[in-house]
This record gives C-alpha cells, sequence and structure tokens, in this order.
C-alpha cells in the first residue's frame, strides 16, 4: 500500500498556499490511488472541502471518523448543531472539545 502520511502541512502558510497544496495533495491521491493522512488544525472552509473523509482526534480519542459531507449531520444527530454564521472545520474544533465532556 502506498501511504503518506503529513502532519500539520500548513504551518506558515497562508490559505492560499494550504489550498493549492491540498488540492494538489487531493489530486495526487486520487489519480494515483494513494492513501494521505493529513492533519491540519482549522483549515479554510474551501480547504476542508477537499478530503474525502475525517479523523476527528480530542485527547487522543477518535470523535468522528467518517466521510466528510456525512460530519454535520452526524454532530446534529446527536444535539451539536452547526450554526450557518460558522464554518464547519471552526464548528468542529469546539464540538469537539465539548463532546467529550
Amino acid at each position: 500500500a502506498r501511504c503518506f502520511f503529513m502532519d500539520d502541512v500548513s504551518t506558515g502558510l497562508d490559505s492560499s498556499t494550504t489550498l493549492q497544496i491540498m488540492t494538489f495533495l487531493q489530486q495526487m491521491a486520487h489519480l494515483m490511488d494513494l492513501t494521505m493522512v493529513v492533519s491540519l488544525l482549522q483549515p479554510a472552509p474551501e480547504t476542508l472541502e477537499l478530503f474525502d473523509d475525517i479523523i476527528l482526534l480530542c485527547e487522543g480519542k477518535i470523535v468522528y471518523h467518517g466521510p466528510r459531507q456525512n460530519v454535520t449531520g452526524f454532530f446534529n444527530a446527536i444535539g451539536f448543531r452547526c450554526p450557518s454564521r460558522k464554518n464547519v472545520a471552526d464548528f468542529l474544533q469546539e464540538v469537539s472539545i465539548n463532546y467529550n465532556k
């Protein structure tokens, strides 16, 4: 299996550069049938949209693992609603902290 593991590849980069890098990595993963595990802290909404799946961790425990498009529905079902004015990445950071309490 061909896998890439990348930790916080956006450190020191602006959101536009991060988006360009993540777009390239997404294209590479899809075209070459690769698995990539990338950690990012508070990605911009456009960057988050590039992910197929999300693993959301809090204090070393998995809070959510599944398709990106299902993450807000999962949290809605257990009582955590993402306000329309908030981007999903910020919501996920906040809800993961509250989920473990």
